[in-house]
């Protein structure tokens, strides 16, 4: 049986894609050695699910269509920037996300306990909304690419409203990866709905 690299996401408009760039463009001054996240391939991942078996889309697009049918569309804001873990050791840049009230953490836990009822076990960190700029290769200047991180600190890249979600197929390539969309999950319409 076919296996696919496989997850489900928040896809982002052509306006905050842009803005990501620009704050790429501004980074890439440093002359920090960074694999930089093409700007029109960064999403909100909300589950990773590894490689699976095709006939698994079919279970898993009946659960979340339950899931989103109970959360109603819901506003983002992307703002702020950092560093995983921290700026000492910058891994990982990126860009931070929020929700209007608690409705995006309701939906990643709403998804995690119900995809564990058909097998997929809940992620063990805890949550936290990011989008993923670049991964850093080399920490040799550093120090240059915090200085033009720190001057981003607060930055406001905007906000939108998401009303479905996106079950997506990943193809790595030596190009990158290359995401193909499996299924679209519209929120709302159900009777008994969570803001």
């Amino acid at each position: 049986m076919a296996k696919i690299r496989s997850f489900l996401a928040i896809e982002l408009p052509k306006e905050i894609t842009g803005k990501l760039s620009e704050i790429q463009d501004n980074l890439k001054q440093s002359g920090s050695q960074v694999k930089w996240v093409r700007p029109e391939s960064i999403h909100l991942t909300l589950k990773f699910f590894g490689n699976i078996e095709e006939k698994t889309v079919d279970d898993i697009s009946q659960v979340l269509k339950k899931v989103t049918a109970k959360i109603n569309a819901f506003d983002l804001d992307i703002k702020d920037i950092g560093v995983f873990p921290n700026m000492s050791r910058p891994r990982v840049i990126w860009v931070g996300v929020e929700s209007s009230g608690r409705t995006l953490d309701i939906l990643c836990k709403e998804t995690e306990s119900s995809l564990k009822k058909i097998g997929f076990e809940p992620e063990e960190r805890e949550f936290r909304a990011h989008l993923t700029l670049g991964r850093v290769k080399s920490l040799k200047d550093r120090r240059q690419l915090t200085e033009q991180i720190e001057k981003l600190k607060g930055c406001e890249v905007g906000s939108f409203r998401v009303e479905n979600l996106f079950l997506f197929k990943s193809d790595l390539r030596s190009t990158g990866a290359v995401y193909t969309k499996l299924e679209t999950f519209n929120l709302g319409g159900s009777q008994d709905i969570i803001t």
